[in-house]
């Protein structure tokens, strides 16, 4: 492997572990890049739910239906957010197809290509689509009342694409562990851990791949090795390390999301001081040929409204204006998450393969269907 490519010398240092704690420090010890402060853009309460109101109007004119494709593990996963955008926009009919993002990126590509229909809302995890479908003109620009209030991080400066909510992956592990759990990532090569640990497949998903990547330039290549020997029971979908812990299938895991505000949860989702994790701007748009325009505005614009930002379950929000919850910092503050460099990451697919391929030589090929199914061309359209 190039120097390019080569892992950061291995650091290791026994810090607090934040959310296995009963209270939630608020510190975090840096490492890698922090973005760029800017100053908060307060959004006015009223403007918002002016807009919504006039949007939503005009949806139900345009016949009332909205058509979204989002990145995801389950059939269900958007069922939460399918109910709470009809409560608020009642006679709105959403229906939100999930697949994993590099099948449903690749199946829009050729909807686009056949002058097939196409979804309304397109959101995904696959960030390196975004820019060239841009390119290419088939987003629509759109810019809601709170387009400000966004961090530039997580918006095309034309309104092209939005980041509707921020997801992480880190470290988790069965609460009854207690003194006992994981301190760091570094931990799962350790011996007392062989055969208890769950992960979804870095060489399946772009973000836990990302995830691994950053564990191994900063541990190193032994660190892999020892942890290829662990006998991980890895699955297809990020959901299936949560739900591998809840089970009692395994004690601790990784390549999955989950919130530092939930400490008394069950199965506790962790990030030490100074070790790496990673987060990203789950980004959203419009496709130029989208047939409910006004339906899929709506949904933008709410999605990324002060009263959506508040409720998400991380506690972190895309928005300068938001103040996370559980005395956490804004997600940019954490130079361990990551950031900037996992857009980067996903621009560089020569790189994204070369590391996939890296880990199959550790772990093996993928293995079982997966999860939100086989959807076929054109699912819900």
């Amino acid at each position: 492997m190039s120097d390019r490519f080569s892992p950061l010398e291995a650091v290791w240092s026994r810090r607090k572990l934040l959310g296995a704690a009963a209270t939630l420090p608020v510190a975090m010890a840096a490492s890698g890049r922090l973005l760029a402060a800017e100053p908060v853009a307060s959004v006015s309460a009223d403007a918002e739910e002016a807009e919504l109101q006039a949007l939503y109007e005009a949806a139900l004119k345009d016949g009332g239906k909205l058509v979204v494709y989002a990145g995801g593990d389950t059939p269900q996963q958007q069922d939460a957010t399918k109910l709470a955008f009809a409560k608020r926009f009642p006679g709105v009919d959403i229906q939100i197809t999930v697949d994993y993002s590099k099948i449903h990126d690749v199946r829009i590509d050729h909807l686009i290509d056949t002058q097939g229909p196409v979804p309304d809302v397109v959101q995904l995890q696959t960030l390196q689509n975004f820019p060239r479908w841009k390119k290419q003109g088939h987003l629509l620009d759109f810019k809601p009342v709170s387009f400000p209030g966004i961090h530039s991080q997580f918006r095309d400066e034309d309104g092209a694409w939005l980041a509707i909510g921020v997801l992480a992956f880190s470290l988790m592990f069965d609460a009854s562990l207690a003194a006992e759990a994981p301190r760091s990532p570094q931990e799962l090569a350790h011996p007392k851990w062989k055969g208890k640990i769950a992960s979804s497949y870095p060489q399946d998903d772009d973000a836990t791949l990302f995830l691994y990547t950053q564990c191994v330039r900063t541990y190193g290549w032994d660190w892999l090795n020892a942890l290829a020997q662990q006998q991980v029971q890895f699955a297809r979908g990020t959901h299936s390390v949560r739900e591998a812990i809840a089970a009692k299938h395994a004690l601790i895991g990784t390549g999955g999301s989950g919130s530092l505000t939930a400490t008394d949860a069950p199965v506790r989702w962790a990030v030490a001081e100074g070790h790496p994790f990673m987060a990203w701007g789950q980004r959203a748009a419009i496709l130029k040929q989208a047939k409910h325009a006004n339906a899929a505005k709506l949904y933008m614009a709410w999605q990324v409204s002060r009263q959506r930002q508040v409720t998400y379950y991380n506690g972190w929000s895309v928005r300068t204006d938001v103040q996370p919850a559980g005395g956490l910092k804004p997600i940019w503050e954490y130079a361990n998450a990551h950031v900037t460099a996992f857009p980067e990451f996903m621009q560089d697919r020569a790189l994204v393969e070369h590391w996939r391929q890296t880990f199959a030589l550790y772990f093996g090929d993928v293995q079982g269907p997966p999860s939100p199914g086989v959807l076929g061309l054109r699912p819900g359209l």
